[in-house]
């Protein structure tokens, strides 16, 4: 692959990477949707689709009509796709840079706030009031946990609720650095890295890459 599209594909990747390395690194939980995660990882996703699917499957009479803006119109049909799994994703909280145990407590003291009528079995949580049932999972080596819904009849004003309390209860909290943002950090850098070194080395390659890009 040619130093231009591997810089596409590498660049989102390793931001992606950054930022999950400053999350981790900052010592405080960080409580996102499951939607906004999903958005991100295809954020991050994006220069690889772009240099691969798209670019592999792109429609020969839209590219002769459109030319160079066929890009757009193909952009354009993966963020309605990632739009739409958005949309249709079962309601999930996921909390980077937090152990389940330091989770746990958080989690019942949002909870007690929003729904006194609520009941644990184990992991799993029923809220009554507001139409919400869930358990925990973690991912521990990451050191991040989720609250992941469980059945069809959910209430999303209900999760929200439970989201804003959860971010109360946990604004105090402090665990300190992920070991694991040097690996992220790390990792970002080295593919910065790459994609900047193949762009400088090589520049008439770079050209006749973009070239093949923009003309048709």
């Amino acid at each position: 692959m040619d130093p231009l599209r591997t810089a596409i594909a590498l660049v989102p990747l390793a931001s992606y990477l950054l930022l999950l390395g400053l999350v981790n690194l900052r010592g405080r939980p960080l409580v996102t949707t499951g939607a906004n995660d999903l958005a991100t990882l295809c954020v991050a996703l994006s220069g690889v689709v772009f240099v691969g699917p798209l670019e592999l499957f792109r429609p020969e009479p839209a590219t002769i009509k459109l030319g160079a803006y066929v890009w757009l119109l193909l952009l354009g049909l993966y963020w309605l796709c990632v739009s739409l799994a958005a949309m249709i994703l079962r309601p999930r909280l996921t909390i980077y840079n937090i152990t389940l145990e330091q989770l746990r407590p958080a989690v019942a003291e949002a909870v007690s706030q929003v729904d006194p009528d609520a009941r644990w079995a184990g992991d799993s949580l029923v809220l009554p009031r507001l139409q919400v049932q869930l358990h925990l999972d973690s991912f521990a080596s990451m050191r991040h946990a989720s609250l992941v819904s469980s059945g069809g009849n959910q209430s999303l004003e209900g999760w929200w609720r439970l989201k804003r309390a959860l971010i109360r209860s946990l604004q105090d909290l402090s665990v300190g650095p992920n070991p694991r943002s040097v690996t992220f950090l790390t990792g970002a850098l080295v593919l910065f890295g790459l994609s900047v070194a193949g762009l400088v080395a090589a520049p008439e390659q770079v050209a006749q890459a973009w070239a093949s890009l923009t003309s048709f």
